[in-house]
């Protein structure tokens, strides 16, 4: 502060005294640039043009124009340099900069080429312009021009070029500037180093990119952080932490950069507690680490504790960016939790993020995945621009949610406005044509899926053997297996089991899951299925044939849960639960619920019960299945409402249990929205979305 108010006080006395000696003017000017004034520089600039001054040459001129450059100040820059009687090369430069700051690349190149002479300061000036501006090749040309007028390449010059062959992922002309850094003795220039390990690892070459960093005898943080993330890319957790541990042997501090890339080892390794941990050491943690947590705990299912972290996040006044938001608003999706949702959906308005496409995206998808196709039309709707992402997740979302004539025209729409689909964008369309027995439909879109430059994966073959399996073509469905270009995986095969189940087709049933038993024995679900078709025909010797080998392979089954929303509150139940605290309340009022329903016509659907006992074990078996559990407990919390209750289960919902929530639509006159782990059911007075195909 001192030093600016005497700075002032100097320029005061200019004024007072007239005209400065040529002395004078340097000695303030060279203050002026020291204390970054831009205010006091353009009051001298002011008086010496007052008093006619003409520098004997450009030096006085030139600091000023430096100054203006590096603030960005174009336009003084500008005017002085157009007024200035004597330019140098240092005067051309500082314009150059000038130009450079503000990314203004074709007045960068007019200006370039108007200079007299250049030197390596100008070329370096106008190369990583280039390069910092996306346009590489122009880069590497500039590179080649410079050769040709003789102008030795700087360090700064190859750090530059390395950066475009990088970005254009030029592995040869990057080994040529590679033999030419060796020639220059630049070799052990750190930032050049950094920028060829860069440059290997991006063309592909981790062995000597590794190999030059094991070179290099002085590196520093950036060198460390940059390998250590070039095995994060690559998906390498395990040498990312080796490394990690021999920095802080070597006696280098990490900075957030480091850690955020460690933290994303360990939970490319699954060690989501390490990372926590981790994270729980650190003393200033910036939004990169607190998003890669919050981020990292939804890519390993653990969402719960992304929600958590997020409002850590805000209580620690840390801003965050609209990767956090769209990242927390997909572990709501997950969750299918509307209502923390709604409030993420709300703190990205407040933000003014809302608008951002891959926010507006996660939006859209959380709120299809909540069952709300409304809301996320309108967001969809409202979107300034829109991805491949934000198309897949709004026709997604209306063939997941029954809603299949929509997701038909969204697609037609899409293809319209001449927008190129991808393999997820085929998914929901044939999704949506399973859903609606669309068969010709679904023929012409997975016919189209070549027209459109793909190649058929397996999910879309899954896709067509649905098609026509539900369609009674199940013949055709195995043709279709055998004709794939694919070796058939689990889906493929599961799907097709879960068709012949359905259809009581026991030959093809019984062909897929001997295929099944061979790829994952230890899964229990294909036994399940087809113990399922054995009950359902009475083969009971079958079933428990099949119940034998499940036991002789350790088959797990997986435990089903279903869980609801109650006053921003989560409640989970298994079947059978008895650890709720109102237990004794829910069971009472299921059962007076099953009573009341039975007089609405319901008919408990004991065919899906595997032993072969009585009647009314059968019954009593079926009767208090997870999601029926969660219906009970929302109708005793909200026994007058008239919202839609909304319960999410993490496998296939029963057939009792489907006939039971239709009928339970009906009675209470109230919408109940269910996800299972195939679809949404939207259940409205008496009938559901998926039109009884799910």
């Amino acid at each position: 502060m001192m030093v600016k108010q005497k700075l002032r006080q100097a320029i005061d006395f200019l004024y007072s005294c007239g005209c400065a000696t040529s002395e004078a003017y340097t000695c303030i000017v060279i203050d002026c640039v020291r204390s970054n004034d831009i205010y006091q520089a353009k009051r001298l600039q002011a008086h010496m043009e007052r008093h006619l001054f003409q520098p004997v040459d450009a030096f006085v001129h030139n600091q000023l124009l430096h100054l203006y450059a590096k603030f960005g100040r174009l336009s003084d820059a500008q005017n002085l340099f157009d007024k200035m009687a004597r330019k140098d090369i240092y005067s051309w430069n500082a314009m150059l900069s000038a130009y450079a700051k503000l990314g203004l690349v074709e007045d960068l190149c007019a200006l370039f080429d108007q200079m007299p002479y250049r030197d390596s300061v100008s070329y370096n000036t106008i190369i990583a312009s280039f390069t910092n501006n996306g346009r590489s090749g122009k880069a590497l040309r500039a590179l080649s021009q410079m050769k040709e007028e003789r102008i030795e390449p700087t360090e700064y010059t190859y750090v530059s070029a390395l950066q475009a062959c990088s970005h254009l992922l030029d592995f040869r002309r990057g080994r040529q500037i590679h033999g030419r850094v060796i020639v220059s003795n630049s070799v052990q220039n750190v930032y050049v180093c950094n920028s060829m390990i860069d440059m290997y690892a991006n063309c592909g070459d981790i062995g000597r990119a590794r190999w030059l960093f094991d070179k290099v005898v002085d590196k520093n943080v950036v060198s460390w952080n940059l390998m250590i993330s070039i095995y994060v890319k690559k998906g390498n957790p395990d040498e990312c932490i080796h490394l990690f541990d021999k920095m802080q042997l070597s006696g280098f501090k990490p900075d957030q950069i480091t850690v955020s890339n460690v933290l994303n080892a360990y939970f490319q390794r699954g060690c989501v507690d390490d990372a926590k941990t981790m994270f729980g050491k650190i003393t200033k943690r910036d939004e990169i680490c607190w998003t890669t947590m919050i981020v990292g705990y939804a890519q390993n299912g653990r969402e719960q504790d992304a929600l958590l972290l997020f409002c850590e996040m805000l209580h620690e006044n840390v801003q965050p960016d609209s990767f956090t938001i769209s990242s927390v608003v997909s572990s709501c999706a997950k969750l299918a939790s509307l209502y923390h949702g709604q409030i993420v959906h709300g703190k990205s308005i407040h933000m003014g993020v809302d608008d951002n496409m891959l926010v507006s995206s996660a939006l859209v998808d959380m709120y299809c995945k909540c069952g709300v196709t409304s809301d996320a039309w309108v967001i969809f709707e409202a979107m300034p621009t829109r991805s491949v992402v934000s198309w897949n997740a709004m026709i997604g979302g209306y063939a997941r949610n029954g809603q299949c004539l929509e997701a038909v025209a969204l697609y037609e729409r899409m293809l319209q406005e001449k927008l190129k689909p991808d393999n997820i964008t085929l998914v929901g369309v044939l999704s949506a044509c399973i859903n609606a027995d669309m068969v010709e439909q679904g023929q012409k879109y997975f016919g189209s899926i070549i027209e459109h430059g793909m190649t058929p994966t397996l999910d879309h073959y899954a896709c067509m053997i649905t098609l026509l399996g539900r369609s009674g073509y199940i013949s055709k469905a195995v043709d279709l297996i055998k004709a794939m270009p694919h070796k058939p995986d689990y889906l493929i095969w599961s799907t097709l089991l879960s068709l012949c189940t359905a259809k009581c087709d026991v030959k093809h049933a019984e062909l897929a899951a001997r295929h099944l038993f061979e790829l994952d024995p230890l899964n229990a679900g294909p036994y399940i299925m087809i113990s399922n078709m054995y009950a359902a025909c009475g083969r009971w010797e079958d079933v428990a044939a099949i119940r034998s080998l499940m036991k002789r392979n350790n088959a797990k089954k997986f435990a089903a849960y279903s869980w609801i929303e109650i006053e921003n509150e989560v409640h989970r139940f298994v079947s059978e639960d008895r650890t709720h605290p109102e237990v004794e309340k829910i069971y009472s009022e299921l059962t007076c619920l099953i009573t009341k329903l039975q007089g609405f016509g319901y008919k408990p659907d004991t065919k899906i019960v595997l032993h072969d006992v009585g009647e009314e074990e059968k019954v009593r078996s079926i009767s208090y299945h997870s999601e029926k559990l969660a219906l009970a407990f929302a109708l005793l919390r909200k026994p007058c409402g008239v919202a839609p209750i909304r319960i999410i289960k993490n496998i296939r919902v029963c057939d009792d249990c489907h006939a039971f929530m239709k009928s339970a639509s009906l009675m209470i006159e109230r919408p109940i929205i269910l996800r299972d782990s195939n679809r949404f059911h939207h259940f409205i007075g008496g009938s559901c979305s998926c039109k009884d195909h799910w």
